[in-house]
C-alpha cells in the first residue's frame, strides 16, 4: 500500500464577517505514504473538535500569534485518532493519539512540530476530545490557574452554558465558590440554575447585565471567567472587587465578524482596583492534562460535574456541524466522529 484516497474539505475562501459553507469546498486526494520521513508518523483522524477559536484561523495572517490557514488547504483543527504508519518508535503503529491536525482522513505528522497526546486506554477518541479534551481542559486550567479561585469568592462566568464556560463555573463550585453564569435564553439559564446549582444566572438577551451584576454581586466579583469578550467583558470590569482576577479565555462576540476584540473602556478601573487580567493557551498547562484529566474524570463519576458532549456523525457533514457552533444549535461540546 503506497497511496490512500484521502478526503479533504479545504479552506476555499476567507470569511468576510460571518462564516459561510461557501468558505469550504471537498475534494478527494491521495496520501503518498512513501513521502513519510524519518521521525514522522502517519494518523487516520477518528474524531474533530469543532472549535470556536478555528474560525480565527481562517483569517489572514497577521501580527496575531494564532496560526492562519492557507487558501487551499485542509482546515486545522483539534483532533483524534490512530496511528496506521509510523517511522517514530515513540508512537508505534496502533496508538490512538489526539493532535492538531485537519479536516482530512489521514495526515502526516512531524512531532517535533506538532505535539502528540497520547490517548489512555479508559478514553474513546472521542472521549478525548470532546469531555475529556480541550474544551474541559480550559475551563479547568483557566479557572484555576489564572484565576486562582479561594473558597467563599464570587465568580462570574460568560458564556457559562457552553462547553468550556460551564466547566470553569463547576469547577469553581466544585472549589467552594459562588457562581453567578451569563448565558442566552432562558432555557440555558435555568439548566445553570436548576441543574448545575448556579447561585444566579443572567439572561444576556433580555437581561440588563449592569443592573443584574450589581444586585446578584454586591461586593464585587472577585473572578471573571471571560468567554466572550466585548460589552459583557466592559460591563463585568465595572464591577471587579479590589485584586479581582480577570481570566481571559475568548472573545466570541467577535470571532465570526471582521470587528477586532476590543478591551475595556476604563483602565484606571483596573490599576486602582489592583486587578489583573490574565490570557493564557490550555497548551502551557500539557504537561498536567493526565492529572486534569483523572481529576475531571472523578469528579464526573461522582456525579458532582456534568460534562455534555454533542457528537454528529459523518466526514462530509463537518463544515455544516461546525457552523453549528455559532447558531448555538449545538448542546455541549461538538465533536464529529467518522
Amino acid at each position: 500500500m503506497k497511496q490512500i484516497d484521502n478526503r479533504q474539505w479545504i479552506l476555499k475562501s476567507r470569511p468576510h464577517g460571518s462564516l459561510s459553507i461557501n468558505n469550504f469546498t471537498f475534494q478527494e486526494t491521495k496520501v503518498d505514504i512513501k513521502k513519510l520521513e524519518d521521525g514522522n508518523i502517519l494518523m487516520k483522524n477518528l474524531a474533530f473538535l469543532c472549535a470556536p477559536t478555528m474560525r480565527n484561523w481562517m483569517d489572514p495572517p497577521s501580527k496575531n500569534l494564532y496560526p492562519s490557514i492557507e487558501l487551499g488547504q485542509p482546515i486545522l483543527a483539534p483532533t483524534a485518532g490512530e496511528i496506521v504508519e509510523s517511522k517514530n518508535d515513540s508512537y508505534p503503529v496502533g496508538s490512538k493519539i489526539s493532535t492538531l491536525s485537519s479536516w482530512q482522513d489521514y495526515e502526516i505528522i512531524d512531532p517535533k512540530l506538532r505535539p502528540l497526546n497520547l490517548i489512555s486506554e479508559n478514553l474513546t477518541p472521542v472521549e478525548s476530545i470532546g469531555k475529556f479534551g480541550l474544551n474541559s481542559l480550559t475551563g479547568y486550567f483557566g479557572l484555576t490557574k489564572i484565576g486562582i479561585p479561594k473558597s467563599g469568592e464570587t465568580v462570574v462566568v460568560s458564556a457559562a452554558a457552553g462547553a468550556t464556560g460551564s466547566v470553569a463555573a463547576q469547577v469553581a463550585k466544585l472549589l467552594g465558590c459562588r457562581v453567578i453564569g451569563i448565558a442566552g435564553g432562558t432555557t440555558k439559564c435555568s439548566w445553570l440554575t436548576e441543574e448545575i446549582g448556579l447561585e444566579g444566572a443572567i439572561d444576556y438577551k433580555s437581561e440588563n447585565i449592569d443592573s443584574c451584576l450589581k444586585e446578584l454581586c454586591p461586593d464585587g466579583i472577585d473572578i471573571y471567567f471571560d468567554n466572550v469578550g466585548g460589552n459583557i467583558l466592559r460591563n463585568a470590569v465595572q464591577h471587579m472587587a479590589k485584586f479581582g482576577r480577570i481570566v481571559l479565555c475568548g472573545q466570541i462576540s467577535t470571532y465570526d465578524s471582521e470587528q477586532s476584540a476590543s478591551g475595556p473602556e476604563d483602565m484606571m478601573r483596573l490599576i486602582y482596583g489592583s486587578v489583573r487580567m490574565e490570557g493564557f493557551l490550555t497548551r502551557n498547562y500539557a504537561e498536567e492534562f493526565s492529572q486534569a484529566i483523572q481529576q475531571l474524570q472523578h469528579w464526573e463519576e461522582k456525579k458532582q460535574l456534568i460534562l455534555k458532549e454533542d457528537v454528529r456523525k459523518g466526514f462530509e457533514s463537518l463544515p455544516q456541524n461546525y457552523l453549528d457552533l455559532f447558531s448555538g444549535s449545538n448542546e455541549g461540546i461538538l465533536v464529529v466522529s467518522v
